[in-house]
């Protein structure tokens, strides 16, 4: 087995669980997976699973890409994404949602919402000046160096710049509910990314950054 499959992002809801307390939970869409190809420290210098998901037209594909599954005699897939290999797998071998249960801890890994070039007030939670008119200091940085020395802007200054728009971890949600028979998993609180966003779903276990 491996410890986790891609997905996406459907969006929130709420449940009731089984003490009837209203939990936020975000729905995941898990896609299912065929293994293509196992990794060993032997050969490739670490242990994984390839595992392929959402099967695509030969046409969509380069040499190179084709070359990779007829030589692993597998299926042609859209995405290929690698896991911490657990127990015996072997190839072509199909994996589903139903590898998580209720209570599993997951880590959901996501692209964050880009949000532009952003200043300091929302980029980093300034407060800002005051809001009268003859302040002329309301969403500026503020001080970000000395004058005579050292003449330049501190490193590692809180400055304007880029907001969002990057691979974001939520570590440790609990899986509240499984659906597998429309591949749906509900995890309490909030996962990185716009709904319909590509998401890792991955089963928290000895750390692996895989």
């Amino acid at each position: 087995m491996t410890n986790g499959l891609l997905g996406c992002k459907l969006g929130m809801t709420q449940v009731f669980n089984a003490d009837r307390v209203l939990v936020p939970v975000t729905v995941l869409e898990v896609w299912p997976g065929k293994v293509v190809q196992l990794k060993s420290s032997d050969r490739d210098g670490y242990d994984a699973v390839q595992v392929g998901f959402r099967e695509i037209a030969e046409r969509r594909l380069s040499k190179a890409e084709l070359g990779h599954f007829k030589r692993h005699e597998s299926s042609l897939f859209r995405y290929l994404r690698e896991f911490e290999r657990v127990g015996e797998l072997e190839s072509g071998q199909a994996l589903t949602v139903e590898m998580f249960s209720v209570g599993d801890q997951v880590d959901v890994i996501g692209q964050s919402k880009g949000k532009g070039f952003q200043g300091v007030m929302k980029r980093h939670n300034f407060s800002g000046g005051p809001k009268s008119h003859g302040s002329m200091f309301h969403r500026a940085p503020g001080s970000m160096g000395a004058s005579s020395y050292p003449s330049r802007v501190w490193k590692n200054q809180r400055l304007p710049g880029r907001m969002g728009n990057r691979r974001v971890s939520a570590q440790g949600l609990s899986v509240v509910e499984v659906r597998p028979d429309v591949n749906l998993v509900f995890v309490r609180g909030a996962v990185p990314g716009a709904v319909g966003g590509q998401v890792i779903i991955r089963k928290r276990n000895n750390g692996s950054k895989r």
